[in-house]
C-alpha cells in the first residue's frame, strides 16, 4: 500500500484557515429557525376592540405560516404605554413580540414628559402591520350631510354652544383629529374625552356629543346600522370598505391622520431572528386572505423594512409634536 503523501504543516493549516470561514457560512444565522416555541403577542389595548380583531388576524395568519402558535395578551392601559413597556421588559429571545405604533411611537414622546421606555433604545422595530384611517361621523340630529355643510355649522356658533367631538382619551388620533378639524376650519370646537372609544360613540350615537373621528371599523359598524351618519375619512385616498364616503382632503386639502401599527420586539433581538420575523410578516401581510380580511375593517396591510419604520415614527413624532401642543393634551 502506498503511503500518504505528506502534507507540510503551514499548507495543512492554510486549508484549514481556508475551510474555517466556509464551514462559519454554511450555519445558520442566530434565529434563523424562529419560532421555535410558542410566541406571546402583546396587545397594548383591550379585547374585542380594532386592534385587536386585526392583530389576531394577523397572529392567526402566522401560526398557520410557522407551525407555532401565535397567542394574543391584551394588556392594555394608559393608551398602550403598558403594553410596550411589557414588550420593552421582556426578554429579547423570540418568545414575546407585541404591538408597536402611531400611540406608543409618534404620539406618546410628545404627549407624556416622562415615559418607562426610551422608542429608540429599548426596541427592535421589525414591520409595519397595517394603516387604518379615521371616519368622521355625527349623530343623526346634527343637521349636515356633508364636510363643507359640517364646516358652515360650526363656523355658525361662535358665540352660542360649540359643536362636540368625543374621543377615546386625550392624545389618541380620535382626539387628534378634531383638534386638526377645529384648527383647520378656524372654529372653536368642545373636546369631549372618554375612557376608550366604545363609550364615546355611545354618547355620539345617543345625542349627547355631535360626533367623533373613530377607527373606522367601529365607525363602519354603527354607519351601517343608521345608528350614526358617516361625514369623511381621514385617509389620503377614500377607504375600499367606504367608497362612497369621501375623504377629508377633498374639502380640506392636506387633511390627513391614519393610525399605523407594527410589530415590536425588545432591544437586543439576534439580527437574523429580527430579519426572519420581518420576511415571515412579508409573507403573512401579503396572503390574500389576510388582506381581504382586513379590508373588511377598513385597514391596510403595510409591511416595511425595520429602516423604512424607524425613519416613518421620526417623521410621524415630528409631524404631530405641535398639533399634541397646540391641542393641550400634554401629561406632566
Amino acid at each position: 500500500m502506498r503511503s500518504p503523501i505528506p502534507v507540510p504543516r503551514r499548507t495543512a493549516l492554510a486549508a484549514l484557515g481556508l475551510a474555517a470561514p466556509a464551514i462559519a457560512r454554511a450555519q445558520p444565522a442566530a434565529g434563523a429557525a424562529w419560532p421555535t416555541q410558542t410566541v406571546r403577542y402583546i396587545n397594548g389595548y383591550p379585547a374585542g376592540g380594532a386592534t385587536d380583531a386585526l392583530s389576531r388576524l394577523y397572529c392567526a395568519r402566522m401560526s398557520e405560516i410557522t407551525g407555532q402558535q401565535f397567542v394574543v395578551e391584551n394588556r392594555s392601559g394608559s393608551g398602550g404605554i403598558v403594553g410596550a413597556d411589557a414588550i420593552a421588559k421582556s426578554r429579547p429571545d423570540g418568545a414575546t413580540v407585541g404591538l408597536g405604533g402611531i400611540a406608543t411611537g409618534a404620539i406618546a414622546p410628545t404627549l407624556y414628559a416622562s415615559l418607562p421606555f426610551d422608542h429608540r433604545r429599548d426596541f427592535t422595530q421589525i414591520s409595519g402591520l397595517w394603516q387604518l384611517p379615521n371616519m368622521l361621523v355625527v349623530n343623526n340630529d346634527v343637521p349636515a350631510r356633508t364636510v363643507p355643510e359640517l364646516i358652515a355649522l360650526a363656523r355658525s356658533r361662535p358665540g352660542g354652544r360649540q359643536l362636540s367631538y368625543a374621543s377615546a382619551g386625550a392624545g389618541t388620533t380620535i382626539h387628534l383629529a378634531g383638534a386638526m378639524f377645529a384648527h383647520a376650519i378656524g372654529a372653536p370646537m368642545l373636546h369631549v374625552p372618554y375612557r376608550g372609544g366604545a363609550p364615546a360613540m355611545v354618547d355620539v350615537m345617543a345625542g349627547r356629543v355631535d360626533m367623533i373621528f373613530d377607527n373606522i371599523p367601529g365607525a363602519l359598524a354603527q354607519a351601517r346600522q343608521g345608528k350614526v351618519r358617516p361625514i369623511a375619512v381621514t385617509g389620503r385616498e377614500r377607504n375600499a370598505a367606504a367608497l362612497d364616503v369621501p375623504t377629508m382632503a377633498e374639502h380640506l386639502p392636506g387633511f390627513e391622520i391614519v393610525s399605523w401599527t407594527c410589530l415590536s420586539a425588545p432591544a437586543g433581538l439576534p439580527p437574523g431572528m429580527a430579519a426572519r420575523m420581518n420576511a415571515l410578516t412579508k409573507q403573512a401581510l401579503a396572503g390574500e386572505d389576510l388582506r381581504r380580511a382586513f379590508a373588511d375593517l377598513g385597514a391596510t396591510p403595510w409591511w416595511t423594512t425595520p429602516e423604512d419604520l424607524d425613519a416613518y415614527r421620526a417623521a410621524q413624532e415630528a409631524a404631530l409634536r405641535p398639533l399634541i401642543l397646540a391641542s393641550g393634551a400634554r401629561v406632566e
